[in-house]
């Protein structure tokens, strides 16, 4: 599970940025966010921005990237014709790009979530590289970081920093290296195909991105305009802001059914935009399951392309989480959203914070114009009460000053669940001695059927149920039959 502090085993691992990490024949030879890092010198994100500095906080080369070329897509889109295989090939082409970086770059190599044969790594190595979203190891880096730090400010893509710096602020504006939280990508380093791509990254965009889709169009449809601008700068726009959602929508539209103390979130919308990978509350807490879904009628087609592999003899060894633990969670997390919404609830003053009465001046109070009961050893103020008595003043007043307990458990009525909460705002103390209270109160002593437990803020909460003005069995009247 993600966790904001460094674990021990962390600490020695070097940053991302510097090379000795990478194998001597794996120096990448494309250039990145940190080619010019000076750890030395101030860095620039450390300088205010001003009129006169502006420019060398952006990160030019992403806005060439994410910006300036879908742009350009754009306004060539108006006068360049589309042909209607050129468009479903561009869909079909936008879906095994996403699954690129859904099934290949974040399942597999980021959370290891599943194996994959050579093949198969290959191929999402290749159609990941044609959405344009940075290499393998760099990508699967900075997610690591996002997971272990989540909201804090070594994460990446914080939604804690904006809803557009977490959509692609981050990447159109320069980060300073030492700000992003270590990981560990030995792992990564390791794998000759993320290797590979990261050496070759360049090669891959420019390929995947670009010349594939305009050159299969063309040979295929007579359509080397259409295949460029579609399939190709159209089609990378729309796979890169389908995967931004998930750091920007995903962390702040939906629901948290299994944790609330992080951003992340389900939605289904969230879903249907970034190939399934919208169930974010379910990922957070459960990271290295191959699934963002559970249910089968949910939307998660990187989930149903990895199962299909699997029959296919290309994938293996899907990890699941166990669904004790699954169900766990979403248990603790109802039961918090109940315990808040009881906190808000009177239920009466606690009986250990009760005063205590003897039983005399119980009687003595109540025929001094004071309307006491006991029920269950427990005193009651029922003064307000008696004239909105559904059973009429003369029933509720035949117990003033008595023991109404038989009378309140079916003696006379056995009243509701409701009836014993309503009775449980009335308490005004115990009476010294009382059967049922020091029943209660050895319980509480002994910690066993414990009434009371605690909410997320420690305050004391009530279960339903649990009064103990209650009787499991109706008391039995005298000339029963």
């Amino acid at each position: 599970m993600p966790s904001n502090q460094p674990a021990a085993g962390h600490l020695a691992i070097k940053p991302e940025y510097q090379s000795s990490q990478l194998p001597a024949a794996a120096k990448p030879s494309e250039p990145n966010r940190n080619r010019h890092y000076d750890p030395k010198k101030p860095h620039i994100t450390d300088t205010k921005i001003t009129k006169q500095n502006w420019w060398k906080h952006v990160n030019w080369l992403n806005v060439t990237l994410i910006v300036m070329v879908p742009l350009a897509g754009l306004v060539a889109s108006f006068w360049t014709p589309v042909k209607w295989q050129t468009a479903l090939f561009a869909v079909i082409y936008y879906y095994f790009s996403g699954l690129g970086i859904t099934a290949g770059y974040h399942r597999l190599w980021a959370h290891s979530s599943y194996s994959a044969t050579t093949p198969l790594r290959i191929f999402l190595a290749l159609v990941g590289g044609g959405a344009v979203e940075g290499s393998v190891r760099w990508w699967a880096r900075d997610h690591r970081a996002h997971h272990r730090y989540t909201d804090t400010d070594k994460d990446p893509y914080s939604v804690r920093k904006g809803l557009l710096y977490s959509h692609f602020g981050w990447m159109v504006m320069k980060q300073n290296p030492k700000r992003i939280g270590r990981t560990d990508i030995s792992d990564l380093n390791e794998d000759p195909v993320v290797i590979w791509q990261h050496r070759h990254y360049l090669k891959v965009v420019i390929f995947m991105g670009l010349i594939l889709p305009t050159i299969f169009c063309g040979l295929a449809f007579n359509d080397f305009l259409g295949g460029f601008v579609y399939a190709g700068i159209l089609r990378i726009f729309f796979v890169q802001q389908a995967t931004f959602c998930v750091n920007s929508l995903a962390h702040w539209l939906g629901d948290q059914p299994f944790d609330d103390r992080n951003s992340p979130r389900d939605h289904v919308f969230t879903a249907l935009m970034t190939l399934g990978e919208g169930y974010h509350n379910f990922h957070h807490e459960f990271p290295s399951d191959y699934r963002n879904a559970l249910d089968w009628w949910q939307y998660d087609p990187t989930k149903w392309s990895i199962w299909v592999w699997k029959q296919l003899g290309l994938a293996y060894d899907l990890k699941q989480f166990r669904s004790n633990e699954i169900e766990k969670g979403r248990v603790q997390q109802q039961q918090k959203k109940l315990d808040m919404k009881r906190s808000k609830l009177d239920w009466g003053v606690p009986l250990d914070a009760l005063p205590v009465m003897e039983y005399e001046d119980f009687q003595d109070q109540a025929k001094n114009g004071r309307a006491l009961i006991d029920v269950a050893g427990v005193v009651h103020d029922v003064t307000t009460f008696i004239k909105d008595h559904p059973g009429g003043k003369a029933m509720i007043s035949s117990g003033i000053g008595k023991d109404a307990t038989a009378m309140f458990n079916g003696g006379v009525y056995m009243h509701s669940n409701a009836a014993h909460n309503l009775l449980s705002t009335m308490r005004v103390g115990v009476i010294r001695g009382g059967c049922e209270v020091e029943i209660w109160k050895r319980a509480q002593r002994e910690n066993k059927d414990v009434q009371y437990s605690k909410d997320g803020q420690g305050q004391k909460i009530i279960r339903a149920g649990s009064q103990v003005t209650k009787i499991a069995e109706p008391v039995a009247t005298a000339g029963a039959a």
